[in-house]
C-alpha cells in the first residue's frame, strides 16, 4: 500500500501544528503571562483544551484495546468523572479565584504555609513525568509501526514538534492549538468508526448486535456482587467503583493537578472557569463512549488475536485504512498525544518556577530573565520526559491503567491535603504534611499488595489523609 501521502499529511500536520502555536501564543514579557496567558482565554477553549490535554493517546489507543478485551464498563468512570467536575466547580474553583493565584498550589501556601506548596509541587512533578512519560511511549507505537523505526526515534520526534509551539507561545499558544487537534483526534475517531461499520463489517451494526459474544461487550453497568465481598473492591469497572473513584479521581486531577488548573486559571473569571470544566465532563463521556464502541467494532471485525491491546487499533489503521484516511487519523493520534505532551510541559514547568523557584528568589523581579529561565525549565523538562517514555517501553501492562495507576499514587494524598485546607478549619501545616505523607506510605502499600482495584486507589488515599491530618489536629497537647 503506498503510504505517499499519508506522510505528507503527517508532516504538513506536524509543521502546521507547530506554527499555529507559535502564532497564536503571541508575545510574552514575564513569567506568569507565559505561563497563565493574561487570564485571556475564553471558557469554550478551555473546554476543549482540557479535554484535548486529559485525552491523550492512552484514549485513541487504549481504550479502544480495553474495550476490546473487555467491554462498555469503563463508561462507569466517565461519569464518576463528571460529578468529580461538578464538585470541583463548587467548592475546590471558588477557593482558587478569590485570590491571584498563578498555581494550584499556591491555595496550599496560604491555607498551610509554603512547605505545604513546596512539597505538594514536588510531588506534582515526579508524578506528572512519569505517567506523561507513559503517555508518550504510548504515542510511539502507531509511528514506530507506520515508519519501522526505532520506539526512541519515533519518541523524540514526537517531542520535538510538541516542544517548538510550548517554547515559543506559552500557555496560550498550548491551548489554541489543543482547540484545533481535538477537533482533529476525534474527527480522526469518527472517521474509523465509520470505515469500521460500512466498509470491513458485513452488516454494519447487525453484524454487532447479532452475535450475543460481541453484543455483551456493550454492556456499561457492573454492580460487582458476583465474585462475594471480599471481592469487590479488586474490582476496578463496578458501578460503585466506577462512579464514586471516577469522582475522586476527576477532583484530584482537576481540581489540584497543575496539568489542568493551569487551563483554569486563564479563563477571566470563576463563572467561565465552572463552565469550562463541567463542560469538559459532558464532553469526555461522549468521546469515551465513541473509543469504547471502536474497540468492540475492531473485536467484530477481528475476533481473538494474540496481540497486544494497545497495538490493535494501531494496526487496524496502518493495515486497512485506505490513504489518506489513515494519515488523517494517525495525525489525529498525534494531536491527541502532543496536546497532553505540551499540557505536561507547560505545567511541570509553571509549577517549577512558580512554586519553587519565585517563592525563593522573592529579590529577583527581572521579568525578562525569569522568562528566559521559565523557557529553558521547558527545553529540561522535554528532556526529562523523553528519558521517562523509554524507561517505560518496555511495560507488558495497558498503558492507561499503568498511567493512572502512576497518577493514583500520589493523587490521594494531594487531594486529600486540598480538601482538609477546604473542609478541617483548625487544621495547620504540620498536620497537612502529616497526612499527605501518611496519605502516599498508605498508597504504596495499597497498591503494591493489589488491596483494591486502581478505581478505588485515590478514594483511600484521600480517606487516609484526611483521617490523620484531622487526627493529628485534634490532638490537645499540639494547641496548648
Amino acid at each position: 500500500m503506498d503510504r505517499t501521502f499519508d506522510y505528507v499529511v503527517i508532516a504538513l500536520f506536524l509543521i502546521g501544528t507547530a506554527l499555529l502555536g507559535i502564532l497564536s501564543g503571541g508575545k510574552q514579557k514575564s513569567a506568569k503571562d507565559y505561563f497563565l496567558g493574561a487570564k485571556s482565554v475564553p471558557w469554550w477553549a478551555v473546554c476543549f483544551s482540557i479535554v484535548a490535554a486529559e485525552t491523550s493517546t492512552l484514549t485513541f489507543i487504549s481504550i479502544p484495546g480495553l474495550a476490546y478485551l473487555t467491554n462498555f464498563n469503563f463508561l462507569q468512570v466517565t461519569f464518576g468523572y463528571l460529578i468529580g467536575r461538578i464538585i470541583v466547580a463548587t467548592f475546590f474553583l471558588p477557593a482558587y479565584f478569590r485570590g491571584d493565584l498563578s498555581t494550584a498550589y499556591e491555595f496550599l501556601e496560604r491555607r498551610f504555609g509554603v512547605k505545604t506548596r513546596s512539597f505538594a509541587s514536588i510531588i506534582f512533578l515526579f508524578t506528572r513525568t512519569a505517567a506523561d512519560g507513559v503517555r508518550l511511549f504510548a504515542t510511539a507505537i502507531p509511528l514506530k509501526l507506520m515508519l519501522d523505526i526505532s520506539y526512541p526515534l519515533a519518541i523524540v520526534i514526537i517531542a520535538i514538534f510538541t516542544l517548538i509551539y510550548t517554547y515559543t507561545g506559552g500557555v496560550r499558544g498550548v491551548i489554541w492549538v489543543d482547540v484545533l487537534l481535538m477537533f482533529i483526534y476525534l474527527g480522526g475517531a469518527i472517521i474509523a468508526g465509520y470505515f469500521l461499520l460500512t466498509q470491513f463489517l458485513p452488516n454494519g451494526m447487525e453484524t454487532i448486535l447479532g452475535s450475543d459474544k460481541i453484543a455483551q461487550k456493550l454492556s456499561v453497568f457492573n454492580l460487582g456482587f458476583d465474585g462475594g465481598f471480599s471481592e469487590f473492591f479488586k474490582q476496578p469497572y463496578t458501578l460503585l467503583g466506577g462512579l464514586l473513584g471516577g469522582a475522586f479521581l476527576s477532583m484530584a486531577s482537576h481540581g489540584t493537578d497543575q496539568l489542568i488548573v493551569q487551563r483554569l486559571l486563564t479563563t477571566k473569571n470563576l463563572r467561565a472557569a465552572q463552565k469550562a470544566i463541567v463542560g469538559s465532563g459532558v464532553l469526555v463521556i461522549f468521546q469515551f463512549a465513541i473509543f469504547l464502541f471502536i474497540g468492540v467494532a475492531l473485536y467484530a471485525f477481528y475476533g481473538d488475536m494474540n496481540l497486544r491491546a494497545d497495538e490493535i487499533f494501531p494496526k487496524f489503521i496502518i493495515e486497512h485504512l485506505p490513504s489518506p484516511y489513515s494519515g488523517i487519523i494517525i495525525a489525529g493520534l498525534f494531536a491527541a498525544a502532543m496536546s497532553t505532551l505540551a499540557g505536561s510541559i507547560s505545567s511541570l514547568s509553571s509549577s517549577t518556577m512558580l512554586d519553587l523557584y519565585k517563592p525563593f528568589m522573592k529579590h529577583n523581579n527581572n521579568e525578562k530573565l525569569e522568562l528566559r529561565i521559565s523557557r529553558l525549565v521547558t527545553v529540561i523538562w522535554t528532556v526529562l520526559l523523553i528519558s521517562m517514555a523509554i524507561f517505560f517501553m518496555n511495560t507488558s501492562q495497558t498503558v492507561v491503567e499503568l498511567a493512572l495507576s502512576i497518577a493514583s499514587f500520589t493523587y490521594g494524598g494531594l487531594l486529600g491535603t486540598f480538601m482538609l485546607g477546604l473542609f478541617v478549619k483548625k487544621a495547620i501545616q504540620e498536620d497537612a504534611l502529616a497526612g499527605f505523607t501518611s496519605g502516599i506510605f498508605l498508597m504504596i502499600t495499597v497498591i503494591s499488595l493489589q488491596l483494591v482495584g486502581w478505581t478505588w486507589f485515590t478514594f483511600v488515599g484521600v480517606m487516609g489523609t484526611i483521617f490523620v491530618g484531622s487526627f493529628i489536629s485534634r490532638l490537645a497537647f499540639k494547641r496548648n
